[in-house]
């Protein structure tokens, strides 16, 4: 699953989603499966948000895989398609990627340049993986 729009300008999962959508990923990865009406009554205790606006939210994020949809009974529950973590890792991964696809050495400059700020663990990771690499070469 790729999330086709990342906005810079932003912070979260505002990131990936828009604002609505990304309160509702925040609520279903917190509580894993839900109704719709169970995450509109979470969603009403910040603002006044009607089912309806919900339910096609959450059809939506069903249409671009992010959420998974089963019916039970008569009525429909809801669940990611991946853990927080999952989902944050694959998009990571894919804009980095895409980043060294179109960009190259300029982004690994970048990214040598943030590791200033980097803990010593991520550091001897980094490490340990130009090491692995060296070995293939």
């Amino acid at each position: 699953m790729r999330v086709k729009n990342f906005k810079l300008d932003e912070s979260g999962l505002t990131r990936f989603f828009g604002p609505l959508e990304a309160k509702i990923m925040d609520i279903l990865w917190d509580a894993e499966e839900l109704r719709i009406r169970e995450v509109q009554q979470i969603l009403e205790r910040e603002k006044l948000t009607s089912f309806n606006t919900v339910m096609t939210v959450m059809n939506r994020l069903v249409e671009k895989n992010i959420l998974q949809k089963r019916t039970e009974g008569r009525s429909s529950v809801y669940k990611p398609v991946q853990s927080r973590m999952e989902f944050l890792n694959s998009q990571s991964k894919e804009m980095t990627h895409e980043l060294m696809d179109e960009f190259g050495n300029v982004v690994v400059s970048h990214m040598l340049d943030a590791l200033e700020e980097a803990d010593d663990d991520l550091v001897a990771k980094l490490e340990r993986k130009i090491q692995e690499l060296k070995k293939g070469l």
